[in-house]
């Protein structure tokens, strides 16, 4: 974790993930000030989804031919070039339409759906295997702080300056990251692979991967349950809940948000202190905490005490964070360097589309039922996803040989 390269990876990448929140809010600005449509702005987490998935399907193309660190550096060169170009748009005011701009949140979306998963796999390579547990903490409390911090402080940058200002900021956190990722030196040797068939094959090579091996296809089972699951979190749902069912005004949005994200940066913290433990107990720590947050969603969705609602936000935050953290250490300290980055594609692409449809879906539920009934389905989807991990146990085994990052 003291090595140079890390250091480029986790600040650099901190960098991104904080101009993507400050665009987003910039755009968002700027698109309800000039239509005032739901609609529309409905439109920016769709895209953005749709690009991730469609970008995760048609990565393992890249990832055969060009090396992680290339992937990462020109990803994040590209959307700083889209990002300057949209930015020239919106302050010489050389378009008005709305499909224009946001056909740039397909876009770079669609360069931040291969540059993830790229920089997923990145991580076990640049630090050594017995410090892997406290990286991806490490990782996964600044992740969870950038996103604590970066909405509130874009909502304040927007009230005090203008959405357009905001794009400029984020053009200026990207040319930084930008730099950042220039500087890091991947040691693992690249070997280009070459198709022998129709590239058809290569789009399915993730896939087959997580298919023929037990534990990558129990793992995305139970994520695959959860893509869907997690909707009830999404803006439009949770809106109606705080409003309908625990009686505050949507100030209480915000404040549920906070309490999940310090929860998040919580269990990196608790995991980072008791690494051992937690390393050694990882099958186990993915099994009680899949049935804890399953629990504390389904209390959640019947609470009608607004206190109440921001204690269980906090522990699913927490528990989230451990569950998840024990899941990508069972992938990266049993895959391949060549196996990894396409694993995470399939990852981003499975999530993107389960969680842009059930998006629908549970929006219309909240609108025809009772919005509770969303969080009790989501409860019984990740309990589900919990007994098939206990069905599953024997699967949940590292070999340790096959661990290639090895210093």
């Amino acid at each position: 974790m003291k090595s140079a390269s890390f250091r480029f990876l986790w600040i650099g990448q901190s960098m991104a993930n904080l101009g993507d929140i400050f665009y987003i809010v910039g755009l968002i600005s700027i698109l309800y000030a000039s239509t005032e449509s739901p609609f529309i702005l409905a439109l920016v987490p769709f895209l953005s989804m749709f690009g991730r998935f469609i970008s995760g399907m048609i990565s393992p193309l890249l990832l055969n031919r060009y090396p992680l660190k290339t992937l990462l550096v020109h990803s994040q060169v590209s959307k700083t070039l889209l990002l300057c170009l949209l930015a020239l748009i919106l302050v010489f005011h050389i378009t008005s339409s709305i499909l224009v701009i946001v056909s740039f949140v397909f876009t770079i979306a669609f360069l931040d759906g291969w540059a993830a998963p790229a920089s997923q796999a990145m991580l076990p390579r640049l630090v050594p295997k017995n410090e892997l547990v406290k990286a991806n903490s490490f990782f996964s409390i600044i992740y969870e702080t950038v996103n604590l911090g970066g909405w509130a402080l874009g909502g304040l940058l927007v009230a005090i300056f203008s959405g357009q200002d905001v794009i400029l900021i984020t053009l200026a956190l990207y040319l930084v990251a930008t730099l950042l990722m220039t500087k890091i030196v991947d040691p693992t040797e690249f070997y280009r692979k070459f198709s022998e068939g129709r590239q058809s094959g290569e789009l399915k090579e993730g896939w087959q991967i997580v298919w023929r091996n037990p534990l990558y296809k129990s793992l995305y089972v139970i994520i695959a349950f959860e893509a869907v699951a997690n909707v009830v979190w999404i803006a439009s749902i949770l809106y109606v809940f705080v409003a309908e069912i625990l009686g505050e005004n949507e100030s209480w949005w915000g404040y549920i948000n906070t309490s999940f994200f310090l929860g998040m940066v919580i269990g990196g913290i608790i995991c980072s202190r008791f690494t051992t433990v937690f390393e050694t107990n990882l099958k186990y720590v993915l099994i009680t905490f899949s049935f804890g947050i399953s629990i504390l969603t389904l209390l959640f969705g019947l609470t009608t005490m607004a206190w109440l609602s921001l204690v269980l936000m906090g522990l699913i935050g927490v528990f989230q964070q451990l569950k998840a953290i024990a899941a990508n250490t069972f992938l990266q300290k049993s895959a391949s360097p060549e196996e990894l980055p396409k694993i995470y594609a399939v990852e981003s692409s499975l999530v993107s589309l389960l969680f842009a449809v059930s998006s629908l879906l549970f929006g219309a539920l909240a609108e025809i039922w009772d919005v509770r009934i969303t969080f009790i389905i989501s409860a019984i989807l990740l309990g589900i996803a919990a007994i098939y991990a206990v069905t599953r146990h024997r699967h949940f085994i590292i070999e340790e040989s096959n661990f290639p990052f090895e210093r």
